[in-house]
């Protein structure tokens, strides 16, 4: 049976954290939102798992993934479920909690990129608070982007696992969910911070070997070169003002 994924139809967002593992994975998935409301799909079978009240254990917001009786929010949590399921995560628990704990560093990393251009509330357009936007670019960009690249540095540095390895790995020796979570945020930090992003990069040789490493992957490889790749835009977690690059 194919996994059942629900995500906004129209950009990348969140969910595309889960699409590239059951994309590497050649997992069978079904994007429902994207899908024909005549066959059951499409917005209305999304809105049925966050609005109906017969849904006993409904998730709070998109993504969620569906497998059979369990319906599965947040990315994190979507990924520790499927992590051993597509074989994108190591057998021993320590391995486990330890690709768990990178993932929600990376959701962090992700967090504070999307609040650049959204400091005071999502729920205010970008142009209503566009001089706290810039004080808070300026911040990521100084402080808090070259601090989470070092974090990431760190831990590829100090897996034993990756000496003599053209593309190294954060947990063991083979890729793994926050691999792939990893190569998402860089691949949006590109998009929205060109020119800072290139230039933390410098001091980070490890994640940009990673990055280039999942970029090769025969499926990811396949999968960012498809119509199922949705493109980076203005409406998405990483957006592209220029005024907020430095």
């Amino acid at each position: 049976m194919a996994y059942e994924l629900h995500y906004w139809p129209t950009i990348q967002g969140r969910g595309e954290f889960v699409r590239l593992a059951l994309e590497a994975a050649g997992a069978p998935y079904v994007d429902v939102a994207r899908g024909d409301e005549a066959v059951g799909q499409g917005m209305p079978a999304m809105e049925h798992y966050l609005e109906d009240i017969s849904v006993a254990r409904p998730p709070f917001a998109c993504p969620f993934l569906v497998d059979g009786k369990r319906v599965i929010g947040q990315s994190a949590a979507i990924l520790l479920y499927l992590g051993p399921r597509l074989g994108l995560v190591g057998k021993s628990e320590g391995d486990q909690l330890w690709t768990h704990q990178i993932q929600l560093t990376i959701a962090d990393a992700v967090t504070e990129a999307h609040d650049m251009h959204h400091p005071i509330g999502s729920s205010l357009y970008y142009e209503e608070q566009k001089p706290e936007a810039a004080r808070r670019a300026q911040d990521f960009r100084k402080t808090r982007l070259p601090k989470f690249l070092a974090w990431f540095e760190a831990v590829l540095g100090r897996n034993p696992r990756n000496r003599g390895r053209a593309m190294p790995h954060l947990v063991g020796a083979r890729l793994s969910y926050a691999d792939l979570s990893l190569f998402q945020w860089v691949e949006g930090l590109h998009y929205a911070l060109p020119k800072a992003t290139r230039k933390a990069l410098g001091k980070a040789p490890l994640v940009q070997a990673l990055h280039a490493g999942v970029a090769r992957h025969k499926r990811v490889a396949a999968y960012l070169a498809s119509d199922r790749r949705v493109p980076f835009s203005e409406d998405d977690l990483f957006r592209r003002y220029p005024q907020l690059d430095g």
